[in-house]
């Protein structure tokens, strides 16, 4: 009867908290409603800290291999059939999201979301092409910075016209044959291939119905997807003069398909919506039909 009892009250102690513990982080996750100074300021150091670290990890670890120079340009735009610029696009997009939203969570005006948040994305990323402009190696790239603003622009002029985000920008990746021929480019591992082997990343426009069709019948969270990819690809050119790379088809890749926002799902779980926002940057699989110049194709099952 006493280990009964005991079991009982161990029980409810957990259970109440866990209630607590869930309650908390329910407050916590809650947008404020007003400027919440001390949200705001530890929102500005964080990202200040992180960002200053991160490019001076990057100047000490990362260019330190190569070969420093004078400030130089490069233009780069037609390597990789344009797939790194679209890397570019997605980059600057998601981190303008996420600034902006944090100074939402930190009861930041809207018009101050816009100025300090969304251009997170288009700072950060212009600071380490300036860190290029100085490596043998790469250089500063135009193209770059025009990719960058079109990230941060896609997600400010949505902001500015709807005041909500009906055209999402989200990415897939697929393993492929091309990383294990050329690891140096590509990639060695899982994670790192899928920074670099562009062979196997698909950058989508997900286009959500119902914000353009105001139609009773047209569930909240669907959304028609346009995907870009490339394929054949072992190096930034074609032309580029290495005889003991295989020579493959190089060509790009036009995909539509359906997609979920996970953002529309309703849910009164404040933890629950930063999951969801977390993974809906991410393309959810589904039929897609692929079009490139050699054929048209249908996948039943894309990723």
């Amino acid at each position: 009867m006493i280990h009964k009892r005991l079991t009982y009250i161990i029980l409810f102690l957990f259970v109440s908290l866990f209630s607590f513990a869930q309650s908390e982080t329910e407050r916590f996750l809650t947008p404020s409603d007003t400027l919440h100074k001390s949200r705001r300021n530890a929102v500005i150091i964080s990202e200040a800290s992180l960002a200053g670290i991160t490019l001076i990890g990057l100047n000490q670890l990362w260019y330190a291999d190569y070969e420093r120079s004078n400030f130089h340009t490069i233009n780069d735009n037609k390597e990789w059939l344009q797939m790194d610029k679209m890397g570019h696009v997605f980059t600057s997009y998601q981190m303008g999201k996420f600034g902006a939203d944090l100074l939402n969570w930190s009861g930041v005006s809207e018009k101050n979301q816009l100025i300090y948040g969304s251009t997170l994305g288009f700072g950060f990323l212009t600071a380490v092409e300036v860190l290029d402009g100085f490596s043998e190696e790469w250089g500063f790239s135009w193209g770059d910075i025009i990719a960058n603003a079109s990230g941060t622009g896609l997600y400010v002029g949505q902001q500015l016209l709807w005041n909500e985000q009906r055209i999402l920008l989200k990415f897939s990746y697929h393993e492929t044959m091309y990383a294990p021929q050329r690891s140096d480019k590509l990639g060695t591992g899982f994670f790192e291939r899928v920074l670099k082997d562009y062979n196997g990343q698909t950058y989508w426009l997900s286009l959500n119905l119902s914000s353009f069709f105001r139609g009773k019948h047209i569930p909240k969270w669907l959304n028609v997807a346009f995907g870009y990819g490339a394929d054949g690809m072992l190096s930034g050119i074609s032309d580029e003069n290495n005889m003991d790379l295989p020579s493959y088809d190089r060509y790009r890749q036009f995909y539509f398909s359906l997609d979920v926002d996970l953002s529309k799902i309703k849910t009164n779980s404040r933890l629950l919506r930063s999951v969801f926002e977390v993974f809906n940057t991410i393309k959810i699989p589904f039929p897609t039909l692929e079009i490139n110049k050699n054929r048209c194709v249908f996948h039943l099952f894309y990723i």
